[in-house]
Protein backbone atom coordinates (compact mmCIF):
# COMPACT_ATOMS: atom_id res chain seq x y z
CA UNK A 1 0.00 0.00 0.00
CA UNK A 2 1.87 3.32 -0.89
CA UNK A 3 2.26 6.42 1.34
CA UNK A 4 0.82 9.77 0.49
CA UNK A 5 3.55 12.33 1.03
CA UNK A 6 1.85 15.79 2.73
CA UNK A 7 3.96 18.73 2.22
CA UNK A 8 3.41 21.21 5.55
CA UNK A 9 4.50 24.56 7.07
CA UNK A 10 7.53 23.44 8.65
CA UNK A 11 9.70 20.74 8.67
CA UNK A 12 8.30 18.86 11.22
CA UNK A 13 6.84 15.34 11.39
CA UNK A 14 3.51 14.67 11.09
CA UNK A 15 1.99 10.98 10.48
CA UNK A 16 -1.56 10.75 10.12
CA UNK A 17 -3.80 8.11 8.58
CA UNK A 18 -6.15 9.40 5.50
CA UNK A 19 -9.27 7.44 5.87
CA UNK A 20 -12.51 7.79 3.97
CA UNK A 21 -16.20 7.27 5.16
CA UNK A 22 -16.89 3.83 4.52
CA UNK A 23 -19.44 2.44 2.74
CA UNK A 24 -20.91 -1.21 2.68
CA UNK A 25 -17.49 -2.15 0.77
CA UNK A 26 -13.87 -3.40 1.24
CA UNK A 27 -12.47 -0.60 3.33
CA UNK A 28 -8.47 1.03 2.51
CA UNK A 29 -6.21 2.99 4.41
CA UNK A 30 -3.33 5.37 3.32
CA UNK A 31 -0.91 6.21 5.90
CA UNK A 32 -0.05 10.30 5.45
CA UNK A 33 3.59 10.83 6.28
CA UNK A 34 5.73 14.20 5.93
CA UNK A 35 8.85 13.93 4.60
CA UNK A 36 11.59 16.89 5.28
CA UNK A 37 12.47 16.14 1.18
CA UNK A 38 8.86 17.02 0.10
CA UNK A 39 8.05 19.37 2.56
CA UNK A 40 11.09 21.71 1.18
CA UNK A 41 10.03 20.73 -2.36
CA UNK A 42 13.76 19.28 -3.34
CA UNK A 43 12.42 16.15 -5.20
CA UNK A 44 8.84 14.92 -6.50
CA UNK A 45 7.16 12.07 -4.45
CA UNK A 46 8.98 8.58 -5.25
CA UNK A 47 7.11 6.35 -7.65
CA UNK A 48 4.17 5.09 -6.48
CA UNK A 49 3.56 7.46 -3.86
CA UNK A 50 0.24 9.73 -4.27
CA UNK A 51 0.86 13.55 -3.12
CA UNK A 52 -2.03 14.14 -0.79
CA UNK A 53 -3.15 17.52 -2.41
CA UNK A 54 -3.10 15.57 -5.57
CA UNK A 55 -5.19 12.55 -4.52
CA UNK A 56 -7.67 15.38 -2.80
CA UNK A 57 -8.44 17.15 -5.93
CA UNK A 58 -9.28 13.66 -7.54
CA UNK A 59 -12.10 13.07 -4.79
CA UNK A 60 -15.94 14.82 -4.65
CA UNK A 61 -15.78 15.51 -1.34
CA UNK A 62 -12.66 18.04 -1.87
CA UNK A 63 -12.28 18.37 -5.76
CA UNK A 64 -13.02 21.66 -5.21
CA UNK A 65 -12.29 24.04 -2.19
CA UNK A 66 -13.99 27.13 -3.82
CA UNK A 67 -17.27 27.19 -1.35
CA UNK A 68 -18.49 30.56 0.17
CA UNK A 69 -20.62 30.80 3.78
CA UNK A 70 -23.75 30.90 1.51
CA UNK A 71 -23.39 27.47 0.04
CA UNK A 72 -22.24 26.29 3.52
CA UNK A 73 -25.66 27.61 4.55
CA UNK A 74 -27.57 26.03 1.88
CA UNK A 75 -25.66 22.21 2.66
CA UNK A 76 -26.61 22.61 6.18
CA UNK A 77 -30.10 22.90 5.78
CA UNK A 78 -30.57 20.70 3.28
CA UNK A 79 -28.65 17.74 6.00
CA UNK A 80 -30.41 19.28 9.04
CA UNK A 81 -33.78 19.53 8.44
CA UNK A 82 -35.35 16.02 7.73
CA UNK A 83 -38.23 13.77 7.55
CA UNK A 84 -37.24 12.96 11.31
CA UNK A 85 -38.44 16.63 12.34
CA UNK A 86 -42.17 15.54 12.05
CA UNK A 87 -41.73 13.07 14.77
CA UNK A 88 -41.44 15.75 17.33
CA UNK A 89 -44.99 16.21 18.81
CA UNK A 90 -44.37 12.58 19.14
CA UNK A 91 -41.78 12.96 21.84
CA UNK A 92 -43.80 16.11 23.09
CA UNK A 93 -46.94 13.44 23.98
CA UNK A 94 -44.73 11.83 26.56
CA UNK A 95 -42.41 14.24 27.95
CA UNK A 96 -45.40 16.79 28.21
CA UNK A 97 -45.25 20.71 27.69
CA UNK A 98 -42.31 21.83 30.20
CA UNK A 99 -40.20 18.58 29.62
CA UNK A 100 -40.38 18.51 25.93
CA UNK A 101 -39.85 22.10 25.54
CA UNK A 102 -36.42 21.39 28.41
CA UNK A 103 -35.24 18.66 26.33
CA UNK A 104 -35.21 19.93 22.95
CA UNK A 105 -33.85 23.58 24.14
CA UNK A 106 -30.75 20.91 25.95
CA UNK A 107 -30.06 18.80 23.27
CA UNK A 108 -30.17 22.00 20.41
CA UNK A 109 -27.58 23.64 22.89
CA UNK A 110 -25.68 19.92 23.19
CA UNK A 111 -25.14 19.74 19.17
CA UNK A 112 -24.84 23.37 18.68
CA UNK A 113 -21.94 22.96 20.78
CA UNK A 114 -20.47 19.44 19.30
CA UNK A 115 -20.68 21.21 16.18
CA UNK A 116 -18.56 24.07 17.04
CA UNK A 117 -16.15 21.22 18.75
CA UNK A 118 -15.88 19.49 14.89
CA UNK A 119 -15.39 23.46 13.29
CA UNK A 120 -12.41 23.96 15.37
CA UNK A 121 -10.74 20.74 14.62
CA UNK A 122 -11.07 20.96 11.14
CA UNK A 123 -7.61 21.48 10.90
CA UNK A 124 -5.70 20.41 14.06
CA UNK A 125 -2.19 20.72 12.43
CA UNK A 126 -1.59 24.03 10.04
CA UNK A 127 -1.71 22.92 6.73
CA UNK A 128 -3.30 19.67 7.46
CA UNK A 129 -7.16 19.48 6.93
CA UNK A 130 -9.10 16.80 8.16
CA UNK A 131 -12.02 16.79 5.25
CA UNK A 132 -13.43 13.27 6.47
CA UNK A 133 -15.19 12.08 9.92
CA UNK A 134 -13.23 8.87 9.88
CA UNK A 135 -10.04 10.56 9.24
CA UNK A 136 -10.37 13.23 12.66
CA UNK A 137 -11.75 9.71 14.14
CA UNK A 138 -8.38 7.98 13.74
CA UNK A 139 -6.13 10.85 14.23
CA UNK A 140 -7.86 11.50 17.86
CA UNK A 141 -7.85 7.75 18.88
CA UNK A 142 -5.51 5.70 16.84
CA UNK A 143 -6.12 3.90 13.39
CA UNK A 144 -7.58 0.79 15.80
CA UNK A 145 -9.60 2.51 18.28
CA UNK A 146 -10.38 5.49 15.89
CA UNK A 147 -11.73 3.15 13.00
CA UNK A 148 -13.55 0.83 15.45
CA UNK A 149 -15.45 4.05 16.88
CA UNK A 150 -16.71 5.56 13.37
CA UNK A 151 -16.56 3.40 10.71
CA UNK A 152 -20.33 1.86 11.62
CA UNK A 153 -22.02 5.22 12.71
CA UNK A 154 -20.77 6.85 9.60
CA UNK A 155 -21.50 3.87 6.94
CA UNK A 156 -25.24 4.01 8.76
CA UNK A 157 -25.42 7.83 8.51
CA UNK A 158 -24.35 7.81 5.13
CA UNK A 159 -25.59 4.82 3.25
CA UNK A 160 -28.37 3.97 5.72
CA UNK A 161 -29.95 7.56 5.61
CA UNK A 162 -30.22 7.10 2.00
CA UNK A 163 -32.30 3.85 2.22
CA UNK A 164 -33.94 6.05 4.78
CA UNK A 165 -34.78 8.34 2.15
CA UNK A 166 -35.58 5.86 -0.52
CA UNK A 167 -38.57 4.14 2.10
CA UNK A 168 -39.75 7.60 3.38
CA UNK A 169 -39.67 8.88 -0.49
CA UNK A 170 -41.13 6.42 -2.02
CA UNK A 171 -43.86 6.48 0.40
CA UNK A 172 -44.39 10.06 0.39
CA UNK A 173 -44.92 9.79 -4.11
CA UNK A 174 -47.78 6.81 -2.90
CA UNK A 175 -49.61 9.11 -1.12
CA UNK A 176 -49.16 12.11 -3.42
CA UNK A 177 -50.46 9.53 -6.16
CA UNK A 178 -53.51 8.28 -4.04
CA UNK A 179 -54.62 12.11 -3.07
CA UNK A 180 -54.24 13.37 -6.87
CA UNK A 181 -55.80 9.75 -8.31
CA UNK A 182 -58.28 8.99 -6.27
CA UNK A 183 -60.34 6.20 -6.52
CA UNK A 184 -63.09 5.49 -9.32
CA UNK A 185 -61.17 7.65 -11.41
CA UNK A 186 -58.63 6.63 -14.73
CA UNK A 187 -55.40 6.93 -12.91
CA UNK A 188 -56.76 5.60 -9.65
CA UNK A 189 -56.21 1.63 -11.60
CA UNK A 190 -52.98 2.43 -12.10
CA UNK A 191 -51.33 2.51 -8.82
CA UNK A 192 -47.91 1.07 -8.90
CA UNK A 193 -46.47 -1.25 -5.79
CA UNK A 194 -44.05 -0.29 -3.01
CA UNK A 195 -41.12 -1.29 -5.02
CA UNK A 196 -41.74 0.63 -8.09
CA UNK A 197 -42.48 3.52 -6.03
CA UNK A 198 -38.96 3.23 -4.80
CA UNK A 199 -37.21 2.39 -7.77
CA UNK A 200 -38.75 5.45 -9.55
CA UNK A 201 -37.08 7.67 -6.62
CA UNK A 202 -33.84 6.06 -6.96
CA UNK A 203 -33.97 6.83 -10.29
CA UNK A 204 -34.53 10.39 -10.03
CA UNK A 205 -31.84 10.74 -7.96
CA UNK A 206 -29.37 8.83 -9.22
CA UNK A 207 -29.79 11.00 -12.61
CA UNK A 208 -28.92 13.79 -10.64
CA UNK A 209 -26.50 12.45 -8.63
CA UNK A 210 -24.70 12.27 -12.63
CA UNK A 211 -24.87 16.17 -13.22
CA UNK A 212 -23.13 16.78 -10.43
CA UNK A 213 -19.14 15.78 -9.79
CA UNK A 214 -18.71 17.11 -6.15
CA UNK A 215 -19.92 17.98 -2.97
CA UNK A 216 -19.37 21.90 -3.60
CA UNK A 217 -21.23 21.20 -7.10
CA UNK A 218 -24.34 20.52 -5.45
CA UNK A 219 -24.76 23.91 -3.81
CA UNK A 220 -27.76 24.49 -5.89
CA UNK A 221 -29.34 21.62 -5.17
CA UNK A 222 -28.99 22.05 -1.37
CA UNK A 223 -30.75 25.15 -2.31
CA UNK A 224 -33.87 23.54 -3.90
CA UNK A 225 -33.96 21.14 -0.54
CA UNK A 226 -33.48 24.22 1.91
CA UNK A 227 -36.30 25.83 0.32
CA UNK A 228 -38.63 22.82 0.38
CA UNK A 229 -37.38 21.41 4.04
CA UNK A 230 -38.24 24.72 5.26
CA UNK A 231 -41.74 24.74 3.55
CA UNK A 232 -43.23 21.73 3.90
CA UNK A 233 -41.94 21.64 7.54
CA UNK A 234 -43.99 25.15 7.65
CA UNK A 235 -47.03 24.68 6.35
CA UNK A 236 -47.48 21.68 8.01
CA UNK A 237 -47.49 23.52 11.69
CA UNK A 238 -49.00 26.75 9.91
CA UNK A 239 -51.99 24.70 8.87
CA UNK A 240 -52.65 23.02 11.89
CA UNK A 241 -52.71 25.98 14.05
CA UNK A 242 -55.60 27.46 10.79
CA UNK A 243 -57.67 24.32 11.51
CA UNK A 244 -57.59 24.61 15.00
CA UNK A 245 -58.17 21.62 17.56
CA UNK A 246 -59.78 18.52 17.09
CA UNK A 247 -62.19 17.81 19.88
CA UNK A 248 -61.76 16.20 22.79
CA UNK A 249 -57.58 17.01 22.18
CA UNK A 250 -56.34 16.40 25.50
CA UNK A 251 -52.39 16.51 27.08
CA UNK A 252 -52.65 14.57 29.88
CA UNK A 253 -51.27 10.77 29.34
CA UNK A 254 -53.11 7.90 31.11
CA UNK A 255 -50.89 6.44 34.39
CA UNK A 256 -50.21 3.31 33.24
CA UNK A 257 -48.38 5.05 30.23
CA UNK A 258 -46.54 7.52 32.87
CA UNK A 259 -45.57 4.99 35.61
CA UNK A 260 -43.72 1.91 35.76
CA UNK A 261 -41.01 0.57 33.11
CA UNK A 262 -43.63 1.77 30.62
CA UNK A 263 -43.38 5.43 31.74
CA UNK A 264 -39.68 4.82 31.98
CA UNK A 265 -39.42 3.84 28.56
CA UNK A 266 -42.02 5.98 26.78
CA UNK A 267 -39.82 8.84 28.17
CA UNK A 268 -36.58 7.69 26.66
CA UNK A 269 -38.17 7.12 23.36
CA UNK A 270 -39.18 10.61 23.15
CA UNK A 271 -35.70 11.91 24.31
CA UNK A 272 -34.48 9.60 21.36
CA UNK A 273 -36.54 11.07 18.98
CA UNK A 274 -35.69 14.26 19.83
CA UNK A 275 -31.98 13.51 20.32
CA UNK A 276 -32.70 11.67 16.15
CA UNK A 277 -34.36 15.12 14.75
CA UNK A 278 -30.65 16.77 15.13
CA UNK A 279 -28.66 15.11 11.99
CA UNK A 280 -25.91 15.84 9.81
CA UNK A 281 -22.82 16.10 12.22
CA UNK A 282 -21.11 13.93 9.65
CA UNK A 283 -20.99 15.73 7.18
CA UNK A 284 -19.42 19.00 8.92
CA UNK A 285 -15.96 18.35 8.24
CA UNK A 286 -16.89 17.38 4.52
CA UNK A 287 -18.74 20.60 4.29
CA UNK A 288 -16.10 22.68 5.78
CA UNK A 289 -13.67 20.94 3.55
CA UNK A 290 -15.25 22.63 0.12
CA UNK A 291 -14.27 25.50 1.94
CA UNK A 292 -11.00 28.05 1.12
CA UNK A 293 -8.61 28.25 3.80
CA UNK A 294 -5.35 29.73 4.86
CA UNK A 295 -3.40 31.62 8.01
CA UNK A 296 -5.33 34.51 7.39
CA UNK A 297 -8.68 33.70 6.22
CA UNK A 298 -9.15 30.13 8.24
CA UNK A 299 -12.31 28.32 7.53
CA UNK A 300 -13.53 27.80 10.77
CA UNK A 301 -14.60 31.35 10.55
CA UNK A 302 -16.23 30.83 7.51
CA UNK A 303 -17.75 28.03 8.16
CA UNK A 304 -19.14 28.87 11.68
CA UNK A 305 -21.34 31.76 10.31
CA UNK A 306 -22.43 29.67 8.20
CA UNK A 307 -23.63 27.62 11.62
CA UNK A 308 -24.72 30.35 13.18
CA UNK A 309 -27.40 31.06 10.42
CA UNK A 310 -28.16 28.28 9.29
CA UNK A 311 -29.22 26.41 12.68
CA UNK A 312 -31.45 29.90 13.94
CA UNK A 313 -33.29 28.72 10.68
CA UNK A 314 -33.29 24.78 11.62
CA UNK A 315 -34.17 26.34 15.00
CA UNK A 316 -37.37 27.97 13.42
CA UNK A 317 -38.44 25.08 12.21
CA UNK A 318 -38.12 22.49 14.57
CA UNK A 319 -39.21 24.03 17.30
CA UNK A 320 -42.82 25.98 16.34
CA UNK A 321 -43.26 22.24 14.45
CA UNK A 322 -42.84 20.61 18.13
CA UNK A 323 -44.57 22.86 20.17
CA UNK A 324 -47.84 23.47 17.11
CA UNK A 325 -47.82 19.99 16.83
CA UNK A 326 -48.47 19.07 20.29
CA UNK A 327 -50.71 21.83 20.79
CA UNK A 328 -53.08 20.94 17.75
CA UNK A 329 -53.01 17.26 18.65
CA UNK A 330 -52.08 16.27 21.87
CA UNK A 331 -52.63 12.57 23.01
CA UNK A 332 -54.56 12.02 19.81
CA UNK A 333 -51.12 12.23 17.62
CA UNK A 334 -49.96 9.29 16.21
CA UNK A 335 -46.99 7.63 16.02
CA UNK A 336 -46.14 8.11 12.32
CA UNK A 337 -46.27 11.74 13.08
CA UNK A 338 -47.54 15.40 12.30
CA UNK A 339 -48.32 15.16 8.95
CA UNK A 340 -50.14 11.36 9.50
CA UNK A 341 -51.84 13.37 12.08
CA UNK A 342 -52.60 16.44 9.80
CA UNK A 343 -54.25 14.19 7.10
CA UNK A 344 -55.94 12.08 9.58
CA UNK A 345 -58.14 15.14 11.30
CA UNK A 346 -58.20 17.88 8.28
CA UNK A 347 -57.86 15.93 5.25
CA UNK A 348 -61.27 15.85 4.61
CA UNK A 349 -61.51 20.15 5.06
CA UNK A 350 -58.55 20.60 3.48
CA UNK A 351 -58.08 21.24 -0.44
CA UNK A 352 -56.12 17.91 -1.62
CA UNK A 353 -53.79 19.94 -3.89
CA UNK A 354 -52.57 21.78 -0.74
CA UNK A 355 -51.87 18.30 0.84
CA UNK A 356 -50.23 17.08 -1.86
CA UNK A 357 -47.70 20.17 -2.10
CA UNK A 358 -46.75 19.19 1.14
CA UNK A 359 -45.88 15.48 -0.08
CA UNK A 360 -44.24 16.84 -2.94
CA UNK A 361 -41.91 19.27 -0.73
CA UNK A 362 -41.31 16.48 0.72
CA UNK A 363 -40.19 14.02 -1.89
CA UNK A 364 -37.80 17.18 -3.56
CA UNK A 365 -36.37 17.31 0.07
CA UNK A 366 -35.30 13.44 0.19
CA UNK A 367 -34.35 13.71 -3.19
CA UNK A 368 -31.96 16.52 -2.57
CA UNK A 369 -30.70 15.28 0.83
CA UNK A 370 -29.68 12.10 -1.47
CA UNK A 371 -26.98 13.58 -3.20
CA UNK A 372 -25.14 15.49 -0.07
CA UNK A 373 -25.59 11.83 2.14
CA UNK A 374 -24.70 9.62 -0.66
CA UNK A 375 -21.52 12.42 -1.34
CA UNK A 376 -19.34 10.48 1.46
CA UNK A 377 -19.83 6.87 -0.28
CA UNK A 378 -19.22 8.13 -3.56
CA UNK A 379 -16.09 9.63 -2.21
CA UNK A 380 -14.98 6.82 -0.74
CA UNK A 381 -15.57 4.23 -3.70
CA UNK A 382 -13.36 7.09 -5.85
CA UNK A 383 -10.72 6.78 -3.52
CA UNK A 384 -10.53 3.03 -3.86
CA UNK A 385 -10.14 3.58 -6.95
CA UNK A 386 -7.73 6.59 -6.86
CA UNK A 387 -5.69 5.40 -4.52
CA UNK A 388 -4.98 1.63 -6.18
CA UNK A 389 -4.77 3.30 -9.65
CA UNK A 390 -2.73 6.50 -9.22
CA UNK A 391 -4.92 8.12 -11.14
CA UNK A 392 -8.44 10.17 -11.28
CA UNK A 393 -11.72 8.25 -11.61
CA UNK A 394 -12.48 8.82 -15.02
CA UNK A 395 -16.40 9.98 -16.23
CA UNK A 396 -17.34 6.14 -17.30
CA UNK A 397 -15.80 4.90 -13.51
CA UNK A 398 -17.36 7.59 -11.83
CA UNK A 399 -21.13 7.28 -13.51
CA UNK A 400 -20.38 3.53 -12.48
CA UNK A 401 -19.83 3.72 -9.10
CA UNK A 402 -22.61 5.82 -8.67
CA UNK A 403 -24.95 3.55 -10.48
CA UNK A 404 -23.73 0.92 -7.85
CA UNK A 405 -24.27 2.74 -4.68
CA UNK A 406 -27.54 3.90 -5.87
CA UNK A 407 -28.29 0.18 -6.56
CA UNK A 408 -26.91 -1.25 -3.20
CA UNK A 409 -29.09 1.15 -1.53
CA UNK A 410 -32.18 0.61 -3.55
CA UNK A 411 -31.81 -3.31 -2.90
CA UNK A 412 -31.35 -2.70 1.05
CA UNK A 413 -34.74 -0.61 1.01
CA UNK A 414 -36.52 -3.26 -1.00
CA UNK A 415 -35.49 -6.01 1.49
CA UNK A 416 -35.95 -3.93 4.97
CA UNK A 417 -38.90 -1.58 4.09
CA UNK A 418 -38.95 -1.87 8.51
CA UNK A 419 -35.72 0.20 8.80
CA UNK A 420 -37.77 2.93 10.28
CA UNK A 421 -38.45 0.68 13.08
CA UNK A 422 -35.28 -0.17 13.64
CA UNK A 423 -34.21 3.57 13.90
CA UNK A 424 -34.52 4.70 17.42
CA UNK A 425 -31.79 1.39 18.30
CA UNK A 426 -29.05 1.87 15.12
CA UNK A 427 -29.55 5.85 16.15
CA UNK A 428 -28.51 4.73 19.71
CA UNK A 429 -25.78 3.12 18.52
CA UNK A 430 -24.40 5.69 15.54
CA UNK A 431 -26.24 9.13 15.53
CA UNK A 432 -25.98 10.00 19.02
CA UNK A 433 -22.67 8.63 19.48
CA UNK A 434 -21.64 10.43 16.67
CA UNK A 435 -23.30 13.55 17.18
CA UNK A 436 -23.28 14.38 21.41
CA UNK A 437 -20.27 12.22 22.31
CA UNK A 438 -17.40 11.98 19.69
CA UNK A 439 -16.71 15.42 19.29
CA UNK A 440 -16.45 15.75 23.27
CA UNK A 441 -13.51 13.23 23.44
CA UNK A 442 -12.02 14.67 20.28
CA UNK A 443 -11.62 17.36 21.33
CA UNK A 444 -9.71 16.35 24.36
CA UNK A 445 -7.90 13.72 22.79
CA UNK A 446 -6.68 17.14 19.62
CA UNK A 447 -6.35 19.70 21.38
CA UNK A 448 -5.31 17.91 24.60
CA UNK A 449 -6.48 20.89 27.36
CA UNK A 450 -5.28 21.22 30.54
CA UNK A 451 -6.19 18.25 32.72
CA UNK A 452 -9.16 19.32 35.21
CA UNK A 453 -9.57 22.57 33.34
CA UNK A 454 -12.42 24.21 32.40
CA UNK A 455 -12.97 22.48 28.43
CA UNK A 456 -11.29 19.46 29.61
CA UNK A 457 -13.86 19.12 32.66
CA UNK A 458 -16.72 20.27 30.14
CA UNK A 459 -15.98 17.78 27.38
CA UNK A 460 -15.48 14.81 29.75
CA UNK A 461 -18.62 15.12 31.39
CA UNK A 462 -20.82 16.15 28.51
CA UNK A 463 -19.39 13.04 26.36
CA UNK A 464 -19.79 10.70 29.58
CA UNK A 465 -23.30 11.87 29.83
CA UNK A 466 -24.37 11.04 26.24
CA UNK A 467 -22.34 7.38 26.50
CA UNK A 468 -24.69 6.81 29.24
CA UNK A 469 -27.66 8.25 27.49
CA UNK A 470 -27.17 6.29 24.66
CA UNK A 471 -27.06 2.85 26.58
CA UNK A 472 -30.22 3.95 27.84
CA UNK A 473 -31.31 4.78 24.60
CA UNK A 474 -30.64 1.15 23.23
CA UNK A 475 -32.39 -0.82 25.61
CA UNK A 476 -35.51 1.69 25.53
CA UNK A 477 -35.92 0.57 21.72
CA UNK A 478 -34.79 -2.99 22.39
CA UNK A 479 -37.60 -3.16 25.30
CA UNK A 480 -40.15 -1.22 23.19
CA UNK A 481 -39.42 -3.73 20.05
CA UNK A 482 -40.17 -6.99 22.84
CA UNK A 483 -43.08 -5.17 23.92
CA UNK A 484 -44.48 -4.35 20.33
CA UNK A 485 -42.86 -6.72 18.03
CA UNK A 486 -41.31 -6.39 15.09
CA UNK A 487 -43.54 -6.55 11.43
CA UNK A 488 -40.18 -7.70 9.10
CA UNK A 489 -42.22 -7.77 6.15
CA UNK A 490 -39.01 -8.66 3.96
CA UNK A 491 -39.31 -7.52 0.61
CA UNK A 492 -42.87 -6.65 0.94
CA UNK A 493 -42.57 -2.40 0.66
Amino acid sequence: MGEVVVPTEDNSKHVLPLYLPPTPVPFQIITIKDTPGAAAGVSPPPQGVVNLSELESWLPLTESRNGSTFSAILHLLCSGIGFQALFLPVAFASLGWAWGIICLSIAFMWQLYTTWLLVNLHEPVPGIRCSRFVRMSILAFGPKLGKLLAIFPVMYLSGGSCVMLIITAGSSMEQLFNIICEEGTMCGSMSLSGTQWFLIFTCIALIIAQLFPNLNSIARVSLTGAITSIGYCTMVWALSISKGRPNDVSYGRPVADRTGMTGFGNILNAIGIIMLAFRGHNLILEIQGTLPSDSKHPSRKSMWRGVMVSYMIIAMCLFPLAIVGFWAYGNMIPEEGILTAFTKFHGQDTSKYVIGLIYIWLTISCITSYQIYAMPAFDNLEFIYASSKKRRCPGWVRAGIRLFFGGVTFFIAVAFPFLGKLAPLIGGMAAVPLTFVYPCFMWISVRKPRPKGAMWSLNLGVGSIGIVLSLLLIVAAVWKLDDKGLNANFFRP
